[in-house]
């Protein structure tokens, strides 16, 4: 019995084949595409003259997988009009094959039909019906299938697969972007033929003790007590894998191209009943594969291709009874290069050659990734290296409420690309076309922006999405420029400049300054913020009436205007009536400086007559406003409520401060312990290994004890230091002794001595 979908997509079928003569299928792995094409292949014998019918997969398991569907269905695989052949037996088989005429070739797995050995299909057999069938119509080097297939038939995503009930949901963990697995996935630099990583290079960096010790630690700490499946890059990384997991406890074993075809199927016969725990596999498991209670999927392999990531995540998401969920373990951080896999997918352009079926890593490790903390705050725990990316429980909360995703998918670079039949440009980044083809002319790209010429000749700036930023007139070009500034040429060849903080106009370029955190420009003499409320310096106006802050900028206006403006009562109320205040991350306005308040925090006012208190790493506060409507509104209410918590946070401030430098002292005493004495000429100083830490100025030094040392500045005149040279006691006495209580004894003169407390004394006695 079919399902619904799989029902509609037969129906699709027959009606494209009206106008068609070969068609592609994308089904999600998982869906029943095997069962689909026995259906549709039932109804072929059915109906047409040619009864003969080709199942043509690219591997042997696939072939028996196949086989087994088929009988189901009540056909003969062999001896009959029916059969399931592998690529690599027709091409060894051209002639005894010269007497056969199939009316209907069915391709499985058909991403792989580019090979050369399935074009011969269609050159020997072009009268023959094409059906292929796919999870995934893509390709690494952005190769269409349309001069094999003439359409695409596409069934629901995987995220909508979910929410019905008909794959299975997951967890999703990942290695943090700044692990060590994640630096060594970055390193990787070479390709292989087919473009993805290269074999070798990998196996190099990532079959070795420490990174398979982390994989295990992963399925332990994740997965432990299921059964799942290992994607390794080699045949000797996944038998070093299958050995650690069995030392640690895990019934693993590893299968390969090399493993002989009756230990191989041994080995999954005791798989799907439980007799082993963990496969590890090269590139065997990656199609085809039908075991619905994998409760796990581990990647340990990078890769660049979406078919492949998919393919691997895909064998985990089949439903069976008792599956609540599957674990999806990404010890290579392929999730920040495609996205989880309810991500978007644009199938038509991948299949029509518009979009490569590839991740873009980041250039040179300069890509900074999205912290999975700030998608979802409350799946984002983890370990040392790895984090929950999402749990099962939130993504159906997110499917079922029909509230999309957050993307985590695109980190390679924004990129314009053309399409072929519209003429058109449009913006991808990654794998993921992020704005469809919509430009007459894509100028410049840069970060999340593109400078783009619209379909009726305007130009303006876009966002990766292809939402509208800035809209201008019909201009000749536009590009990016450093610091955020935008050069814009007209049909006369005059360049003006945008600042594309503050979207202000200035007909010449304009000189970028900064001033602390804050960034300002200067044209024709004037100074301007770059806030959207444009601020424009009086004449005159130099650096030196600028003043940098931490957190502020202020700035000498000379113009009494701002004089109705109130302050709170200080010492330099007068020296600050004339300023300006910018916020360093305040992008909006600017603000006119009330006061500065004891603990360094500032009062200032907007245009409007509201008064706001700001300080150091937090949002500024509304307190007050010129006309106000109630008690705590009034300025004076608020300003006498502020000045006393300003000074009661600098008295607080400032013992913190003295505490915090008593710490760090404390703690370079601490590392100062194993000191000796040294001899220069004839000066004694203080040393620690290599490194001078007192110079020898003195005439002699007694060993140190704890914190201190016992010093002889002039003959029988002793003193004490501190191991950083910092004198606690003058030399005036005729000896000392320290005690390791933390006291000293002083010798004043012989018989006549006195005990001092040398942390709490030794300030009075200086």
């Amino acid at each position: 019995m079919l399902r619904n979908y799989q029902h509609k997509i037969k129906d699709i079928i027959a009606s494209k084949w009206k106008q068609h003569h070969s068609i592609m299928v994308q089904m999600p792995t998982g869906t029943g595409k095997t069962h689909l094409l026995a259906s549709v292949i039932l109804d072929w014998l059915r109906g047409a003259k040619e009864k003969s019918v080709w199942i043509v997969a690219h591997r042997r398991e696939l072939v028996e997988q196949i086989e087994e569907t088929v009988v189901r269905y009540g056909m003969k695989p062999t001896g009959g009009s029916v059969k399931v052949l592998s690529i690599q037996w027709i091409s060894k088989h051209w002639e005894d094959l010269k007497d056969e005429h199939p009316g209907l070739i069915v391709i499985d797995e058909a991403h792989h039909a580019l090979a050369e050995t399935y074009k011969e299909l269609w050159a020997r057999y072009p009268e023959a019906r094409k059906l292929g069938m796919t999870a995934t119509p893509c390709r690494l080097n952005r190769r269409g299938f349309t001069d094999l297939f003439e359409v695409l038939i596409t069934a629901d995503s995987i995220a909508d697969f979910i929410r019905q009930g008909w794959l299975s949901p997951f967890d999703y963990v990942s290695i943090r972007p700044d692990s060590k697995d994640q630096q060594l996935v970055d390193s990787l630099s070479k390709r292989g033929a087919d473009g993805d990583f290269q074999v070798k290079e990998m196996n190099a960096v990532l079959n070795c003790r420490p990174s398979i010790g982390r994989l295990y630690e992963s399925v332990r700490l994740y997965a432990n007590g299921k059964k799942g499946i290992v994607y390794a890059i080699s045949i000797s990384h996944a038998r070093n894998i299958a050995e650690h997991y069995k030392e640690n406890g895990l019934n693993a074993v590893a299968i390969d191209s090399k493993t002989p075809a009756k230990l191989r199927k041994q080995f999954v016969e005791d798989f799907r009943r439980g007799k082993i725990q963990v496969l590890v596999n090269v590139d065997v498991f990656s199609e085809g594969f039908d075991c619905p209670d994998v409760e796990f999927v581990q990647m340990a392999r990078p890769t660049l291709s979406l078919a492949k990531y998919l393919q691997q995540v895909g064998r985990g998401l089949r439903r069976t009874d008792g599956k609540e969920a599957c674990m999806l373990i990404d010890n290579v951080g392929l999730y920040r290069l495609f996205g989880l896999p309810t991500a978007y997918r644009d199938w038509p352009a991948m299949f029509e050659g518009r979009l490569a079926g590839k991740g873009y890593p980041a250039a040179n490790g300069k890509a900074t990734y999205m912290a999975a903390s700030s998608l979802w705050p409350q799946a984002a725990e983890g370990n040392e290296f790895l984090e929950t990316i999402i749990s099962h429980e939130r993504l159906m909360d997110y499917l079922q409420n029909d509230t999309p995703l957050p993307d985590v998918s695109p980190t390679g670079e924004l990129k314009p690309f053309k399409d072929r039949q519209s003429g058109l440009w449009g913006l991808k980044q990654g794998q993921t076309i992020t704005a469809p083809p919509q430009f007459r002319r894509v100028f410049d790209v840069k970060n999340n922006w593109a400078a783009v010429k619209f379909e009726d000749y305007r130009v303006g700036i876009v966002e990766g999405n292809g939402n509208i930023r800035m809209k201008l007139d019909r201009y000749r070009r536009m590009r990016f420029m450093p610091d955020d500034l935008m050069a814009v040429t007209d049909n006369g060849n005059h360049v003006f400049y945008i600042d594309l903080k503050s979207h202000h106009l200035y007909n010449e370029k304009p000189k970028v300054l900064n001033f602390g955190r804050i960034g300002m420009l200067k044209a024709a003499g004037a100074y301007y913020s770059r806030t959207k409320h444009v601020y424009k310096s009086r004449p005159g106006t130099t650096d030196l009436d600028i003043v940098s802050r931490s957190f502020y900028l202020r700035i000498y206006d000379n113009f009494p205007g701002n004089s109705r403006f109130k302050h709170v009562d200080g010492i330099d109320t007068f020296l600050h009536r004339d300023c300006v205040c910018i916020l360093a991350d305040d992008e909006e306005e600017y603000y006119w400086f009330c006061s500065e308040l004891a603990d360094g925090s500032i009062v200032i006012a907007d245009e409007k007559g509201n008064y706001y208190h700001a300080m150091e790493g937090r949002e500024k506060l509304y307190i007050a406003c010129e006309h106000p409507k109630t008690a705590e509104e009034d300025f004076d209410v608020a300003a006498s409520r502020l000045k006393a918590e300003a000074e009661t946070r600098a008295v607080k401030m400032q013992a913190n401060f003295r505490q915090e430098k008593e710490r760090k002292q404390q703690e370079r005493l601490a590392s100062m312990q194993k000191a000796v004495p040294f001899r220069s000429g004839l000066r004694w100083g203080l040393k620690l290994g290599d490194r001078i830490i007192v110079p020898p100025v003195y005439r002699n030094i007694q060993m140190p004890v704890g914190n201190y040392c016992a010093v002889e500045a002039h003959p029988r005149q002793w003193g004490i230091i501190m191991l950083d040279g910092k004198v606690v006691i003058e030399a005036r006495y005729t000896n000392v002794k320290i005690n390791n209580n933390g006291t000293a004894q002083l010798t004043i003169f012989p018989g006549m001595t006195k005990t001092v407390d040398l942390s709490h004394d030794a300030e009075r006695l200086k």
